[in-house]
């Protein structure tokens, strides 16, 4: 497993394509209220991408299960929708849903990604503390990200708060590494598993990686829809998604991707 670590150059750009990230999410998080469609969300992402002179970076992506390639510039999944929602004109957001908006950009050849899931106005006091325990094991992988820690260790903290919580952990989709290309070496788990003990992951300063909790309500079983893309719960229940891109420094970690 080949690891890039990237220089002070890269990372700087890496910084400014974050940027935009964060730019971009913190706008769509403004007018997601009740009543505008997720298309809408996702022609305010393309034109604030261009304006900034990048690329969307999930718009075009190929999958092998899918007839057509990813649509959209953000991912927009909804309520029991885990990752890669497709936005539309007819999905029309309403009060009490809760929105997982994943996006990313690439800038001057380099990448940034993350993603945050909202509430859309009121919503339940479940999915509630769904979304904030999601958001609080992201903030775990933050705060123990630094040098020679082994990610076996952030991602059994990563687990256990979502376990202890009565979620489950989305064992189906991981993080990883992140630079020139969108996926790039390693593979970043949220949980521990044999084949992470196997070959861990053992942090070192200038390693980028996009860390992407996937938390459910229920049961971490998850299906694909028809379109090929939408990953949905197996029970229905609802689904929660945070990302950020980190570098690891000398003492810590930098979020990227943060406003």
């Amino acid at each position: 497993m080949a690891i890039t670590l990237r220089s002070r150059r890269e990372i700087d750009l890496m910084r400014r394509a974050g940027a935009v990230v964060a730019d971009v999410l913190s706008k769509l998080q403004e007018v997601a209220e009740p009543g505008i469609t997720t298309g809408r969300l996702n022609e305010i992402a393309l034109q604030m991408t261009a304006d900034a002179g990048a690329e969307a970076l999930f718009k075009g992506v190929r999958s092998p299960h899918a007839r057509i390639p990813f649509p959209g510039a953000i991912c927009a999944s909804v309520n029991e929708e885990v990752v890669h929602g497709i936005p539309s004109d007819e999905t029309r957001l309403k009060r009490g849903d809760i929105l997982g908006i994943d996006f990313g950009v690439r800038l001057n050849g380099y990448c940034g990604d993350a993603a945050v899931t909202i509430g859309i106005g009121e919503i339940s006091d479940d999915r509630r503390r769904l979304i904030n325990v999601t958001k609080s094991i992201l903030g775990i992988a933050i705060e123990r990200a630094r040098p020679a820690v082994k990610w076996s260790r952030i991602a059994a903290e990563m687990q256990s708060c979502a376990e202890s919580a009565g979620f489950s952990v989305v064992k189906e989709f991981v993080g990883h590494g992140i630079g020139r290309q969108m996926h790039e070496e390693p593979k970043v788990p949220n949980f521990v598993s044999d084949e992470l003990l196997a070959n861990d992951i053992v942090l070192a300063e200038g390693m980028l990686l996009a860390v992407e909790p996937m938390i459910n309500a229920g049961s971490e079983a998850v299906r694909t829809l028809k379109n090929g893309w939408t990953v949905v719960t197996k029970d229905g229940k609802s689904s929660a998604h945070f990302e950020h891109t980190i570098v690891i420094v000398e003492n810590g970690c930098e979020v990227l991707t943060k406003k």
